[in-house]
Parts: C-alpha cells; structure tokens; sequence
C-alpha cells in the first residue's frame, strides 16, 4: 500500500452562514459547525483510505471565534496521520470578512476516522508522509495525542506512552 500526502485528502468545503443556522446571538450554532467538520473530514479519510470510513472520535474541538450570520466558512480538512486502521484528521476552519474578503481562522478540531469493509470490520490504511513543516508538527503531534487518549482510556499504561515520557525526559 503506498503512503500519500495530506494534500492528497484535502477537503475544501465553503458555504454561507444563513439564519436558520444561527443562535439568539446570530452566530452559527456549534452544532452546525460540527457537522460541516465531521463531513469536510469524512471526505477526507475517504480519499487517504479509499474506503468506507466512520467517525471514531472527537479529539479536539477549539471555538475560538464567533461565526457570524452572513459569513462565508470555509472548512479545510486534511489527513494529518494514519495509524493501523485509523486516521487522524486536522481541520481548519476560515472565516472571510465580507468587505475584504480578508481570511480568518476561525476554530479548529481534531477527528479521528476508522476504515472499514462493507460489514463494518476496519481494515488497513496507507501511511502518510508529511511534506511542508505544519503537516510534520501535525504528524508527530498526531502520534502523542493517540497515546493520550489511549492512556485516559486506560487501555495503555504510562510507561507505555512513549512519546508522551519523551516530553518530560
């Protein structure tokens, strides 16, 4: 199976705030925002992968700006890392000022996607070589934030989290 880049998986979804999609306050619901991510980031583990793929996790989720009614959005999902049967998927999220045109980043979130055949059993993914100095920070960032998950979720012990000791060595 041959490794791909994170440019490869690129997803670029762009749409419009509208009022049905807001809060009281006018801004998009975060809901909203979640299932533009979840999409934007399926389409992209679908094209590292080349399978039938299903979220397997919300690692991280940053809403660091309102979104505001009217605002074009811009999702920008890539793969950021693939484990055995698992990727993990970094995605954007860009505001563009409706006068400039000027982009903003908006949020952040952090995906993880499984693989699987057509009766749901993961199957294996291509490896994934990083190419410009954010897609490697993600890639080796990538492989502490599945040993810390793992080790919250007790399924590895701290001695185990190799990359994580590595931080306090």
């Amino acid at each position: 199976m041959k490794a791909k880049t994170p440019e490869q998986s690129k997803t670029t979804m762009t749409d419009m705030v509208l009022p049905s999609e807001t809060n009281p306050l006018n801004n998009l619901f975060g809901g909203e925002l979640l299932a533009r991510m979840d999409r934007a980031a399926s389409i992209a583990a679908r094209r590292h992968s080349r399978r039938i793929v299903v979220t397997a996790s919300v690692n991280h989720v940053a809403f660091n700006r309102a979104v505001p009614l009217g605002s074009v959005v811009t999702v920008e999902a890539k793969v950021s890392r693939a484990f055995n049967t698992s990727m993990e998927i970094y995605i954007d999220v860009w505001m563009e000022d409706r006068e400039s045109g000027a982009r903003t980043k908006a949020n952040e979130a952090i995906y993880t996607f499984v693989a699987v055949d057509e009766t749901g059993r993961p199957v294996k993914v291509p490896e994934v070589t990083p190419e410009t100095t954010l897609e490697v920070e993600r890639f080796d960032a990538a492989l502490r934030r599945k040993q810390l998950s793992l080790l919250l979720a007790g399924k590895i012990k701290p001695t185990d989290a190799t990359e994580l000791k590595a931080l306090f060595d």
